[in-house]
């Protein structure tokens, strides 16, 4: 049987730094980064949208420049 005047130990069993950073501080980083990745993300799909009009506009077939095929009795004659 252990004696009843032991003093505890000092070191407690678990030293978790994680804890000592108070919940507000965690909750304001948390949140911070959760609305700076909508903004990303909503300026993101509005380039993507800005890149598809530009490349359709570039692709249209009024834009394209004429090209000059041979004439079939052309293309015979040699």
């Amino acid at each position: 049987m252990p004696p009843a005047n032991q003093q505890p130990s000092t070191n407690p069993a678990s030293n978790l730094d994680f804890f000592s950073i108070p919940q507000s501080f965690l909750l304001q980083i948390g949140t911070a980064s959760i609305l700076l990745l909508l903004i990303t993300g909503k300026t993101t799909v509005r380039a993507l949208e800005a890149i598809g009009e530009a490349s359709e506009e570039l692709l249209r077939g009024d834009r394209l420049p004429n090209l000059d095929f041979p004439e079939d009795h052309e293309t015979n004659q040699t």
